[in-house]
């Protein structure tokens, strides 16, 4: 069995409505943990409360190592099927976006144009290809995916029981697995047609999701980083009071800090929508990502060789920042994506206009 025990002293983060055991209910393929006590629980927040609260969840759950899908719960799947007004099912939910399948319609509708199954007499779905990666998806309740059928955009749902699942996971040993659907028939009720607007506003939440995880990640490097420094002594004073170590803890604190700036920066504008929304996240999540190899260096470094062990904490929050960093867009993707709609003439008013 694959486990990890979560540090005492930084308790896992219970759902608030949900039935606690969904989320730890395979112990062979998620972990293990200890210490979630009520009065350490922090409430999973509604679909419909502001991204700002949603952040603080996901940035929580990333310093304690949550080895569950609460981020990717609380802040892509559950507003985006609030959203659209399909029923949020109870437990851990995960999403899958823009993946490359193959759709038609079920009810092919008379057509002299387009091959068959390009329109229906309804909405249900027949859909074939593999879902690549998806976050937690062996112990999702469902699958949320939004892809492109011949109308266009659509959002619809599955359960993991419907596809073949093969086992996957990240550096961190999160299961990040592939569903394989062979002309899944998805019934018009759990499927909305929806805007280009509603799936890019869904790639960038997963963006700042993984942005929020990483702030929590590089908190608990600086966590841990602080307390060994000034608890190991080295020629008979703690290394926190060498130069060099002051130099460096310096340099980790304000890599920490310049992320967790750029995710609580991207709340208010994608509540908002529109464009400052894009170049709040893309930088959000290219700040991030950028960071996350330089924190968990130093971390590294300050810790010496105690901090590569399974035995030290540190490696829950390290191994996370590397899978984290690539996964729904790494710096240069954001970098790109960031730059493209900015010019000479709109570069000044972007940066000093608040949104």
């Amino acid at each position: 069995m694959n486990t990890h025990t979560i540090d005492t002293s930084t308790p896992v983060i219970p759902a608030d409505t949900y039935d606690t055991t969904a989320f730890y209910a395979h112990p062979d393929t998620i972990a293990t943990v200890t210490n979630t006590t009520a009065p350490d629980a922090v409430p999973l927040p509604s679909p419909d409360a502001p991204t700002a609260e949603l952040l603080a969840a996901a940035q929580e759950a990333g310093r304690r190592a949550v080895p569950a899908p609460l981020a990717e719960t609380a802040l892509v799947a559950r507003p985006l099927l609030d959203r659209v007004g399909l029923p949020v099912p109870d437990g851990p939910l995960s999403y899958a976006i823009d993946p490359e399948l193959t759709i038609r319609y079920a009810h092919p509708g008379a057509s002299a144009v387009g091959s068959a199954g390009c329109s229906g007499d309804d909405d249900t779905l027949l859909v074939t290809g593999t879902l690549r990666r998806v976050p937690w998806g062996r112990s999702a309740t469902a699958v949320v995916i939004l892809a492109t059928a011949p109308s266009g955009p659509v959002l619809f749902t599955i359960a993991p029981d419907l596809a073949v699942v093969t086992h996957g996971g990240n550096l961190a040993e999160e299961p990040r697995d592939d569903f394989h659907l062979a002309a899944l028939e998805v019934p018009a009720a759990q499927v909305r047609r929806i805007s280009p607007e509603l799936l890019d506003e869904a790639r960038l939440r997963a963006a700042l999701l993984r942005s929020a995880l990483i702030a929590g990640a590089a908190e608990r490097c600086v966590e841990l980083t602080v307390a060994h420094t000034t608890t190991r002594t080295q020629f008979g004073r703690p290394l926190s009071r060498f130069q060099a170590v002051k130099q460096e803890e310096a340099r980790l604190i304000e890599e920490a800090a310049l992320v967790r700036a750029a995710v609580q920066a991207a709340a208010a504008p994608l509540d908002a929508g529109g464009p400052a929304a894009q170049v709040a996240v893309a930088a959000a999540k290219t700040q991030a990502s950028a960071s996350a190899a330089e924190i968990a260096r130093i971390a590294h470094q300050l810790h010496g060789a105690i901090g590569i062990t399974r035995l030290n904490p540190l490696h829950l929050a390290t191994t996370r920042l590397w899978s984290w960093r690539d996964e729904d867009g790494d710096e240069t993707h954001w970098a790109h994506r960031l730059a493209r709609p900015l010019t000479a003439t709109t570069l000044w008013p972007t940066l000093t206009t608040t949104p």
